[in-house]
């Protein structure tokens, strides 16, 4: 798949005011400073998402309208960040719990990960929520660039061993940097993927 075209929708802090559509929609999410605008914007070839120095910027729920209206990206707001009040991480919570348990139009949320870091609890935690909710997923490790090819897969096998402690089955699992770039093709090939089940999925039975 190709992205044709993207541009910048709406920003809203509650999926009730997300847009009222029927296609499928595909939200990245992550802890903070994760690299998700980068990865928006080496997904979109594009300065869409705004990168920041400083962690925790996104505390909105921002969709991308891709190849006029086919489908939708969507940047949710980073968890974890601890400089923030107890009260912004509760309003945060709320938004990003929402979407993903409200909003039918998702298809997969991608779950960013840092590949330079050990499993975090605080990922691990998100991502058994997600199982028990039966959210589907997939997770992408981001900022490859900053390993050699041999430490990074390393480092994504032993995250993986970490899994599955927990999982019986692993989700669709991408390495990317937005500064090769890489890993573009295959999440976009992914999407599209997802985006022809669901097309054969409404095509009435004869």
């Amino acid at each position: 798949m190709e992205i044709k075209n993207a541009k910048f929708e709406i920003s809203n802090p509650d999926v009730r005011m997300c847009p009222d559509t029927s296609v499928p929609e595909y939200a990245f999410i992550g802890r903070s400073n994760v690299g998700k605008s980068s990865l928006i914007n080496m997904l979109t070839r594009s300065r869409l998402a705004k990168t920041s120095q400083t962690p925790g910027k996104t505390l909105l729920i921002n969709h991308f309208n891709i190849n006029n209206g086919s489908w939708y990206l969507v940047d949710l707001p980073g968890y974890g960040y601890a400089a923030r009040g107890k009260e912004q991480r509760e309003a945060i919570r709320k938004i990003i719990e929402g979407y993903i348990l409200g909003r039918s139009q998702m298809a997969c949320l991608f779950v960013l990960i840092d590949i330079r870091h050990k499993a975090q609890k605080i990922d691990l935690e998100f991502l058994e929520w997600l199982g028990e909710h039966e959210v589907p997923f997939a997770i992408v490790f981001t900022k490859a660039d900053k390993l050699g090819s041999v430490a990074g897969e390393q480092k994504v096998r032993d995250y993986c061993k970490v899994l599955k402690e927990q999982w019986e089955e692993l989700p669709p699992i991408f390495v990317t940097s937005s500064e090769k770039p890489r890993g573009r093709e295959d999440i976009l090939d992914y999407i599209e993927q997802i985006n022809i089940r669901i097309e054969n999925d409404q095509i009435p039975q004869s």
